[in-house]
């Protein structure tokens, strides 16, 4: 959805009392993180009556705050709900620890993400001052194949997931995002040939990107890992290990066994 989109009713002209709610909390996003109600009723597609309803019910659960100056926010309780999820808190708690030290092996950006459909979301990020600047927040999000981490996830995916995914349309964000589907799934079989993706200045055209997948207990990939540094002084060989190590203990604190001989 664009910046300024509004959401269409569905197919019956008439929305459920779910989809209204859910429209409210779907009009903040990174560009409008604080919301007028008049704002809210206008990119949630709502009449400012149910606007202000819906705002009234979110905001006494806690799910939107309000401020000095009239302007509604997201609110804690939804923070303590997110904190919730498999895939984000509680799975940053058991990677921190080895995101750090692959951090302290390279000083660049490491950076932890899951699947969501055909994107990447960021559930975690370390940065230091000198690394190479990157469009990466926690709870960005960021097509599949335009990423490192999303090429690891792709590539061990569900196969009928990716022919679909490789089917395209492929989003293109500078000269070397991979949009060709012969191309892409050249990519993702050496991905899992070698245990590792490598995604060049696909997002930005001065970075370069190292991931592998992350596994749990059954042996399925949940989240990828990767690190981020400055394309020209991109020393991959060097990377590679670190990456591996990083992922492979990670799988291994949530309860993966590799098998012998791996």
């Amino acid at each position: 959805m664009t910046a300024d989109a509004v959401p269409s009713p569905s197919a019956g002209g008439t929305r459920s009392a779910p989809d209204r709610l859910l429209s409210v909390l779907g009009a903040f996003d990174l560009e409008h993180p604080a919301l007028c109600l008049t704002d809210i009723s206008r990119r949630a597609g709502l009449s400012l009556s149910t606007a202000h309803r819906l705002v009234a019910a979110l905001t006494e659960w806690g799910a939107l705050e309000r401020d000095d100056a009239g302007l509604y926010h997201v609110g804690l309780r939804l923070w303590e709900l997110a904190a919730l999820a498999p895939r984000g808190l509680a799975l940053r708690q058991v990677a921190l620890p080895y995101l750090e030290d692959l951090y302290e092996a390279t000083h660049e950006n490491v950076q932890l993400a899951v699947q969501d459909g055909p994107e990447v979301v960021y559930i975690e990020w370390l940065s230091g001052r000198s690394a190479v600047g990157v469009h990466i927040r926690v709870g960005a999000r960021w097509p599949l194949h335009a990423t490192g981490v999303g090429l690891a996830l792709l590539a061990h995916g569900d196969p009928e997931f990716q022919e679909r995914y490789c089917a395209g349309p492929l989003a293109s964000f500078t000269p070397y995002t991979v949009t060709d589907t012969a191309v892409l799934r050249r990519m993702l079989a050496e991905v899992r040939r070698t245990g590792v993706a490598v995604s060049s200045r696909q997002v930005t055209d001065d970075a370069l990107s190292v991931a592998a997948a992350v596994r749990g207990p059954g042996g399925a990939v949940v989240a990828a890992v990767s690190v981020v540094v400055p394309q020209a002084d991109a020393q991959v060989p060097v990377l590679v290990p670190a990456v591996r190590l990083a992922a492979r203990g990670i799988s291994r604190a949530l309860g993966w066994q590799p098998e012998k001989g791996t």
